[in-house]
């Protein structure tokens, strides 16, 4: 087996310290004053033995790791790994690749994971952003990286976007269960001020406001478990014994209420209709069929490395920044009572 090159051979090879070969492979050779002839022998070097991480001698060369990092929520979530498929499959026709992590909407957990990518000189961020992350966001804005947000928003930061109506999505919901003769929809959300969560509050207040409903919601806390989250729908359900239908925020909600739901022996639909927001293999496949608020991933994703790639390139835009807002799709089944 071929011995691994190591930072040693390297200085031994060119009769200078092995400090200075790291220093030069980390991209701090300005910083430590390292000369620029001293520096271009190295990294010449490293390409001509291919040295292991002989990518970051070309990004230190062209300035380009030629990677994007994909940060979202929860890379386990039907909705985020769609993403993440399309996102990474056309980004390799582009001669870029994908590094995705999960932040768990956690800003600490974010923190550091930007600060660990800034360190490797990833060239682009796509981030579906949590809470509290503003500064670092802006940070990497200040220092000219390419970022595009999505998902969510971040209040008030001017940057590049893919999102979808929020707000449209659940007043048609709502719309589509009054006009099924619900009187009582509730909507079952997490207790977030985030803005996705927030437009799909408020299209849900004015879908009950047009219909003259009474808003009946139930918020929960996202780091709670299935079984947590299963616990308090049914409570809920118990303390509201006139709910005749429910608009679930998330496709996780939905799944946990759907437990609640038959763990108190309600039927769906004739009992109870149900909506979730985004779409899953499962809806479709359980009895009764599940109506589902779908996402376009395939036309999110596309725009998202559209917009990276054209700022990674240095191509002209019509505008500063890209804000794109795509339209959701009901896809009505048994659950909401539309297909009885």
């Amino acid at each position: 087996m071929k011995k691994r090159l190591s930072i040693r051979d390297i200085a031994q090879q060119l009769n200078i310290s092995i400090t200075t070969v790291s220093f030069i492979l980390n991209g701090k050779a300005k910083e430590k004053r390292i000369s620029e002839q001293v520096t271009d022998r190295v990294l010449r070097l490293v390409e001509e033995l291919d040295y292991k991480p002989n990518q970051i001698a070309r990004s230190l060369r062209t300035g380009k790791s030629k990677i994007i990092c994909l940060m979202v929520e929860d890379i386990s979530n039907d909705f985020f790994s769609s993403i993440a498929r399309h996102i990474e499959e056309n980004a390799f026709k582009q001669g870029y690749k994908i590094i995705y992590c999960s932040t768990e909407n956690k800003p600490g957990k974010t923190r550091e994971l930007i600060k660990m990518f800034r360190e490797r000189n990833i060239d682009g961020y796509i981030i579906s952003p949590p809470e509290g992350i503003r500064e670092d966001i802006q940070s990497l804005l200040d220092d000219n990286l390419p970022v595009v947000l999505f998902d969510r928003l971040i209040p008030g930061l001017l940057t590049n976007h893919v999102m979808v109506d929020n707000f449209d999505a659940t007043y048609k919901a709502v719309n589509h269960l009054a006009e099924q003769g619900r009187k009582t929809i509730a909507f079952i959300t997490l207790n977030s001020n985030q803005t996705q969560m927030q437009d799909r509050l408020a299209g849900y207040q004015a879908g009950m406001k047009g219909h003259r409903l009474h808003p009946t919601i139930l918020k929960v806390n996202y780091e709670a478990t299935f079984e947590h989250h299963a616990d308090r729908i049914a409570s809920f359900l118990r303390k509201n014994k006139g709910i005749d239908a429910i608009l679930f925020s998330t496709n996780y909600l939905a799944t946990r209420g759907i437990d609640a739901l038959n763990k108190l022996n309600l039927t769906i639909p004739s009992e109870i209709s149900v909506v979730a927001f985004d779409d899953l293999d499962f809806f479709k496949l359980y009895n009764p069929t599940i109506t589902a608020i779908a996402q376009p991933v395939e036309e999110i994703s596309k725009k998202l490395i559209e917009i990276i790639l054209r700022k990674l390139e240095d191509l002209p835009e019509e505008k500063d920044r890209s804000e794109v807002v795509l339209p959701t799709k009901l896809i009505l089944r048994n659950s909401s009572g539309a297909n009885q």
